[in-house]
């Protein structure tokens, strides 16, 4: 039998199966769960109204006027898409179509007042609270309904607790178990195929030794009266070793009993001991959680510092860029302004080598003709002089140049 210290680790171990036992560690499993409690909340709500609108003058102090307004409107649709059911039900004509789409354009504005009424029972939590007393009033239907999303829910809860890697481990465990059970049937089953096999054969030769004394009294009822002490005495053997032979079976069978109960408390054992393992793991994946819990808040508490750093340095950097093409555009105006000084002060660099060229050119003219001025004027004065020179020459030989000429 179980002590009652593995029977509170049996128990600690289901609650560790049971998801149930988990919070939700999820925001969107947090989100999934206040949506769906947020529908059966409205369920509930939209359940009661229309024995909120049967009995609208016993709830109109509570519900207030804008309440009672939209929900008398809601009274007033209902009846009319009642009353254009029952003219439809009643009549079969050519307008069928218009009464259609009568009754569309009604449904959605009994949707719409459905959703009105809820959105303002809702936004009132102690209204709500008193409403929820008459449950009583509702129908089955919509309780069957409601009862069915809650368990819905639950089921749910459950999915979203329970992790597709813990869902594994509890399937092989679940697994590990059934083979280990199993195991423990099949050995069992034959150890009980054994004890009835022993058990037949002992009754079967208890039959055979039976009929075997059945034709011994019936022999020894025709020799009764010679044979009376010897069938007497073989009557003794038999017994005893009737019951020698029925202690033998009867020991057995105790042996046997108790190798089934030995294996049923070895069975337990590894299921105690396979549910305290499963627990210490448990104990770890949830510290191990919670390290990763507190590792993600580390990093994003990190990546917040960063992404502060990111944006302090990203608005430098936007303004830095802001004055960079502000410096561009400058530069590209002084680079303009820089090209035209450099086109102006080439132009008037080419126009001062064209009139340096040029002075050049007239001063090596005026060289020139000063030098050939200056040769010109030597040449002269040497030719005056020559001149001078031959007129004395020719005064002292004037006849003789005449007689020349005349000779000529």
């Amino acid at each position: 039998m179980a002590t009652p210290e593995k029977a509170v680790i049996t128990l600690d171990a289901m609650k560790m199966l049971d998801p149930c036992q988990l919070k939700p560690d999820s925001m969107e499993t947090e989100r999934i769960i206040t949506v769906l409690d947020e529908t059966i909340a409205k369920l509930e709500m939209s359940s009661l109204i229309p024995h909120i609108t049967d009995s609208l003058d016993r709830f109109a102090d509570t519900l207030g006027p804008e309440i009672t307004n939209n929900l008398f409107e809601h009274q007033k649709l209902s009846n009319e898409i009642k009353h254009l059911l029952a003219g439809s039900e009643e009549e079969v004509t050519m307008r069928a179509e218009e009464q259609q789409d009568c009754l569309c354009l009604l449904e959605q504005r009994l949707k719409c007042s459905v959703r009105n009424v809820l959105r303002l029972l809702l936004a009132n939590p102690s209204l709500c609270q008193a409403l929820k007393y008459e449950a009583w009033a509702r129908k089955s239907p919509a309780e069957v309904f409601i009862k069915a999303f809650g368990e819905f829910r639950n089921f749910m809860l459950k999915r979203l607790l329970t992790s597709p890697v813990e869902e594994k481990e509890k399937i092989q465990f679940m697994e590990t178990i059934s083979l280990q059970i199993k195991k423990n049937t099949e050995a069992i089953t034959a150890l009980q195929a054994e004890l009835a096999a022993a058990i037949q054969t002992q009754e079967e030769e208890i039959q055979k030794k039976d009929n075997v004394i059945k034709d011994l009294k019936t022999s020894l009822q025709d020799l009764a009266k010679d044979c009376k002490a010897s069938i007497q005495q073989i009557k003794q053997e038999g017994e005893k070793q009737q019951k020698e032979e029925l202690q033998a079976s009867q020991a057995k069978c105790a042996r046997l009993q108790q190798d089934i109960q030995q294996l049923g408390a070895q069975l337990s054992a590894l299921v105690l001991e396979h549910r305290a393992s499963e627990l210490a793991l448990r104990k770890r994946k949830c510290r191990l959680e919670m390290e990763i819990v507190n590792w993600i808040q580390k990093y994003d508490t990190d990546m917040g510092e960063k992404q502060a750093e990111y944006e302090e340095v990203h608005a430098a950097y936007a303004e830095e860029k802001a004055q960079l093409s502000l410096l561009t555009e400058k530069h590209a105006l002084l680079l303009q302004e820089y090209s035209q000084i450099e086109e102006e002060r080439r132009i008037r660099q080419e126009k001062e080598e064209q009139a340096l060229k040029e002075l050049n050119t007239m001063t090596l003219a005026a060289t020139r003709i000063q030098a050939f001025w200056r040769g010109y004027l030597v040449r002269s004065l040497f030719k005056s002089k020559k001149k001078k020179g031959k007129g004395k020459g020719k005064s002292k030989g004037k006849g003789k140049g005449k007689g020349k000429k005349a000779k000529k």
